[in-house]
């Protein structure tokens, strides 16, 4: 077994509810009732990406429960995890300073321990450096009251002796890595939604495999996500061929959120020799440098020619866009309009898609069976279906998901 990302839990429902996360977001996970020793010891399993350990140390002292962390973060390191997420109780409970010490001194010399248990779902959010559980500081819940760890302290940096920073309005996630990189080898988070969760999980990204994210299964929703899109390097194309207001206006968002877009005019698509003069260039350039991560928009021209119609348009498209699909080596197909989605499935000769999700009512997200393409994630979507922002979510959604081809 060489997973790549590792889950450290103190207990084996933390274990399961953070690990679930990145089964969602594409990910083969294996959740183990034991520790690092026993889950790498036991039977190999070449495909698991994702390993979760329990170690079953809430209740123990603050210098066991270090040890039993510190522990089991060399092994994994040791066994080529890249990646590390320590899970924590999300009102606090268990030698919650001792085990993020210890994550983080066994993770690497450089590391930073990105601390947010911050749980919006489930009513907990972090501010000011507080926890709060639906809407009261967590001392003055149940919590503090536990038989075994009871919490008595709710401000999070004075429990672990750490920074603390608080996102600004106008932060960027680029602008947030920085501030946590300034701040210290610990740093304490604010989050009260899932936006806020989002923000950082993207940040967290940014500051590479030296982040030690530490949190509860809030963080890991978003996080999932960001890790399974860091290795992508290749375009997403996207084909609009329908003619339907909404597409043309889910298409200029796209555009403007900086997709590198390609339109024929109506007499291009109509002629062959002009058709070639304006198609090859593009397809040169993508072939001899490609756009790393980005967006290639191939749309339709609006209006009518004579001896042009929607079938001859939907299969230059298509077509295309299967050429542009190999040369850049895309990293998933987005197809608007059902002739369009329809040519672009025959361009590569596929045979259908294999379901795994949706993006939103009515537009599934899938994987392309048979064909030079086999595999390739793919979204289809009616001309009129989807709010404004559909195709940037279409292709937010390709990236922020494990496939395997």
């Amino acid at each position: 077994m060489k997973p790549a990302i590792a889950i450290v839990a103190d207990d084996l429902t933390g274990s399961g509810d953070t690990a679930v996360q990145f089964v969602r977001a594409g990910w083969c996970t294996h959740l183990s009732i034991g520790g690092a020793d026993e889950a790498l010891a036991g039977p190999t399993h070449d495909d698991v990406e994702v390993l979760a350990v329990t170690t079953n140390s809430r209740a123990l002292s603050a210098a066991d429960a270090a040890d039993v962390i510190g522990r089991n973060v060399r092994q994994l390191r040791e066994a080529g995890v890249s990646r590390l997420y320590k899970k924590v109780d999300s009102t606090l409970r268990g030698a919650f300073k001792a085990e993020i010490d210890a994550a983080r001194d066994a993770w690497r010399d450089d590391a930073i321990a990105v601390v947010c248990p911050a749980f919006p779902a489930t009513g907990r959010t972090v501010e000011q450096g507080i926890l709060y559980v639906n809407g009261k500081p967590v001392t003055e819940t149940s919590a503090a009251t536990d038989p075994v760890t009871p919490v008595t302290e709710s401000h999070i940096p004075t429990l672990l002796g750490s920074a603390h920073v608080a996102p600004l309005a106008h932060d960027t996630p680029e602008t947030l890595a920085a501030r946590i990189a300034q701040a210290g080898a610990t740093v304490v988070v604010d989050a009260a939604t899932d936006d806020d969760l989002e923000r950082l999980a993207r940040a967290v990204g940014l500051l590479g495999e030296r982040a030690l994210p530490v949190g509860a299964g809030g963080l890991a929703v978003p996080l999932a996500r960001v890790w399974a899109g860091a290795d992508q390097t290749a375009p997403v194309v996207v084909v609009v061929t329908s003619q339907h207001s909404a597409a043309r206006g889910q298409a200029a968002a796209l555009q403007a959120a900086g997709a590198d877009t390609w339109r024929p005019s109506l007499e291009q698509l109509a002629d062959d020799a002009q058709w070639q003069a304006w198609s090859q260039p593009l397809l040169q350039a993508h072939a001899q440098a490609p756009l790393e991560a980005g967006t290639i928009l191939l749309l339709a021209p609006e209006g009518q020619r004579a001896g042009l119609d929607s079938d001859k348009v939907a299969d230059r498209l298509g077509s295309l866009a299967a050429q542009l699909i190999a040369a850049s080596r895309a990293a998933g197909v987005v197809a608007t309009g059902g002739d369009g989605a329809r040519s672009v499935l025959l361009a590569l000769q596929a045979n259908g898609i294999a379901l795994v999700d949706e993006v939103m009512g009515g537009v599934p997200l899938g994987t392309l069976t048979g064909g030079t393409a086999a595999g390739l994630p793919v979204v289809t979507k009616a001309g009129g279906f989807g709010t404004e922002d559909v195709l940037v979510r279409a292709v937010r959604a390709i990236r922020d998901r494990r496939f395997k081809r």
